[in-house]
């Protein structure tokens, strides 16, 4: 007995051991969750030869010569999060090159990822302001319909709640607005090209890109590569979707038509756009009505990338080339049949 009482003694944890056991634990657990990364992602489509691929490249830190984008590209970035020891966070880059026939591309994305740490980029071309609702209205279409077939209404709804945070729950408009259930940002590229159009198209387009912005509680940009302080902002603002920092890249606000437009999530309302309230489908008639829209041109398929020197894989190339060859041999062996039959 009396041995087992002396085993008992030797075993027995006083209550600093137990604390200092419990704080090793702890920390273990903290090191174990800082290496695992996390994830967001960010979807760019918009306007087809915008420059989308260049915007990306250099989000990414990427030196490549920018290629058309045929279909859906993806990429990534990472880096190491400051101040949370070896944490890595991740982003998902998925690039969206033609508009025409995209239904299901669109769904992609979302079907890969999810709507929780999910964000889009809607990139369109202000040069082009005939085509700017057009292009607009194909995306919002194609983002409501991948929404709707792969998420539940309780999970958009509580995303949308997360909109709600992000304008402000005070917000007099809110009540009145469409909003989307993940943040987007609607960056109008080209703007050195815009600038030099006639100002009261410039009028026009500013009003209606703030006030379909403001309803769906998106943030909205000018871009152009060729200015310098409106690349870094939207690089910033990329920064922000993709790995939460700046925690705000918007530090200054701009609503003159007159200048690149800035307007931060929330920043705007009807009163200070100057109309009355209204939805998505108002702002469209009515841009449409000012500046005439040309349709979008479905069916029109790219050129064929095996014609692309860019796109030159010879291993890939060389079976093509025998496939095409064997192709022929067929067709030509079915011609001679076919005559030979009719001589017949």
């Amino acid at each position: 007995m009396s041995e087992l009482n002396s085993m008992e003694v030797d075993t027995t944890e006083t209550i600093q051991d137990i604390a200092i056991k419990l704080v090793k634990e702890q920390l273990s657990n903290e090191s174990c969750l800082a290496s695992v990364p996390t994830e967001r992602t960010i979807f760019v489509l918009g306007s087809k030869g915008v420059g989308k691929s260049t915007l990306i490249n250099r989000f990414l830190d990427r030196d490549d010569v920018p290629r058309p984008t045929l279909a859906l590209e993806y990429s990534f970035g990472r880096r190491t999060a400051s101040g949370q020891g070896a944490q890595k966070n991740i982003c998902n880059v998925w690039e969206l090159g033609s508009l025409a026939n995209s239904s299901q591309l669109i769904e992609m994305p979302i079907r890969s990822h999810g709507l929780d740490t999910f964000s889009s980029l809607i990139m369109l071309d202000l040069s082009q302001p005939d085509r700017l609702w057009t292009d607009l209205e194909s995306v919002l279409n194609g983002l409501k319909r991948a929404i709707s077939k792969n998420a539940s209404p309780r999970q958009i709804e509580d995303m949308k709640a997360q909109t709600v945070q992000r304008i402000g729950k005070e917000h007099p408009d809110r009540a009145t607005l469409e909003l989307f259930p993940f943040p987007i940002v609607i960056v109008g590229g080209r703007y050195d090209v815009y600038q030099n159009l006639d100002s009261e198209i410039r009028k026009h387009v500013c009003r209606c890109l703030r006030s379909i912005a403001h309803t769906l509680g998106a943030a909205l940009v000018f871009y152009s590569s060729k200015n310098s302080s409106l690349a870094k902002l939207t690089r910033d603002t990329m920064n922000h979707l993709g790995f939460g920092s700046p925690s705000n890249p918007f530090r200054t606000a701009s609503f003159d038509h007159g200048g690149p437009l800035v307007v931060p999530f929330g920043a705007d309302s009807w009163e200070r756009i100057g109309v009355t309230p209204s939805n998505s489908e108002r702002i469209g008639l009515s841009f449409s009505t000012q500046i005439p829209q040309i349709p979008m041109a479905n069916g029109i398929l790219p050129d064929d990338p095996a014609k692309d020197a860019g796109f030159r894989e010879p291993t890939i190339d060389e079976q093509r080339s025998q496939k095409d060859d064997e192709l022929m041999y067929v067709l030509k062996d079915t011609e001679i049949r076919m005559k030979f039959e009719v001589v017949q």
